[in-house]
C-alpha cells in the first residue's frame, strides 16, 4: 500500500510468495518525497558450490543512494542475521565477477560465504538514500542457484575424415571439481548451407569429445557450458564461439 499526505510519500510495499514453496520477494520503500526512491533489483547465484555464493544488483545511474546494507539470514532463523560483504563496484572482485556476466552497469556485489547446503535463505538488500530508502528482500536455497561460470580454453581441430575433436577446460572458480565435478553441453551451429541449424549436444562429463559425420567445407561455431553433474540449478552461460571449416579430402 502507498500514502501520500501533502507531498509526502510515506510508504509502498510489494509482496510475492508461493504458497508452500520457497519464493518470496519484498519490495519496500519509505521517502520523504514524490519521487519515491530505486528498488535494487537482486540477482543471486552460486559460481563454485557450495562456497562461493553472490549477489548482484545494478546501481541507478541518476541520483545512486547514498550507501547500501546488505544482511543475510537462514529463513526459519530470521532473527539471527550477518552482514553481506559488500563490493563496490570497479573493484579487482567486482570486476572479475562482472567479466563472466558482461553489463554496461555499475554492479555492486556482496559475497556470502559458508552457507549451509539444503537451507532456505533471505537475503535483504536496503538503499538508503537522503530522503528516504527502498528495500529488496527475497529468498533463495543454495541448490536453486547455482550456476557456474562458462568452460574456458575451447579448442575445435580436425579429427580424421569429416570430424571434429572439441576441448575445454572446466571454469577456473569452479573449486570442488572432484567432489562436485561438472558436465558439458555443447552448442554448434553450421553457417554453411542456407538457414543457419543450431544442434545441441551432450551432456558430457568429460571436456572432450569427437564429433563425426560433418560436411566438408562446412563452417561451424562451437560454444559449450557447464551444469553441475546431478542437475543443481542451471547451465553457465555460454562460452566464448570458436568458427573453423571442415577440411575437403582431395579427390
Amino acid at each position: 500500500m502507498a500514502a501520500i499526505v501533502g507531498s509526502v510519500w510515506v510508504t509502498a510495499t510489494l509482496l510475492m510468495f508461493v504458497l508452500g514453496g520457497q519464493a518470496l520477494d519484498v519490495l519496500k520503500l519509505t521517502a520523504t518525497s514524490r519521487n519515491p526512491p530505486s528498488t535494487p533489483t537482486v540477482h543471486c547465484w552460486c559460481a563454485s558450490y557450495p562456497n562461493l555464493t553472490v549477489c548482484s544488483w545494478p546501481e541507478p545511474s541518476l541520483s545512486p543512494p547514498t550507501h547500501y546494507v546488505a544482511t543475510y539470514s537462514e529463513r526459519h532463523r530470521q532473527k539471527v542475521t550477518q552482514l553481506c560483504h559488500l563490493i563496490q563496484p570497479g573493484s579487482s572482485f567486482s570486476d572479475l565477477i562482472s567479466a563472466s556476466s558482461p553489463s554496461s552497469e555499475r554492479l555492486w556485489h556482496c559475497h556470502l560465504p559458508n552457507l549451509k547446503l539444503l537451507t532456505s535463505y533471505i537475503i535483504n538488500v536496503t538503499a538508503v538514500y537522503s530522503d528516504g530508502s527502498s528495500s529488496h528482500l527475497s529468498s533463495f536455497m543454495l541448490e536453486d542457484i547455482v550456476k557456474p561460470d562458462p568452460p574456458i580454453d575451447l579448442r575445435v581441430s580436425p579429427h580424421g575424415i569429416r570430424s571434429l575433436l572439441v576441448e575445454w577446460s572446466p571454469p577456473p572458480s569452479w573449486a570442488n571439481l572432484n567432489i562436485f565435478p561438472l558436465k558439458y553441453q555443447i552448442l554448434y551451429q553450421c553457417k554453411s548451407r542456407g538457414t543457419p541449424k543450431s544442434v545441441n549436444l551432450g551432456p558430457y562429463e568429460s571436456t572432450k569429445v569427437v564429433l563425426k559425420g560433418l560436411t566438408q567445407g562446412g563452417n561451424y561455431v562451437f560454444q559449450v557450458c557447464a551444469k553441475e553433474l546431478l542437475g543443481l540449478g542451471e547451465c553457465s552461460d555460454w562460452s566464448s564461439p570458436v568458427q573453423i571449416t571442415i577440411p575437403r579430402t582431395k579427390s
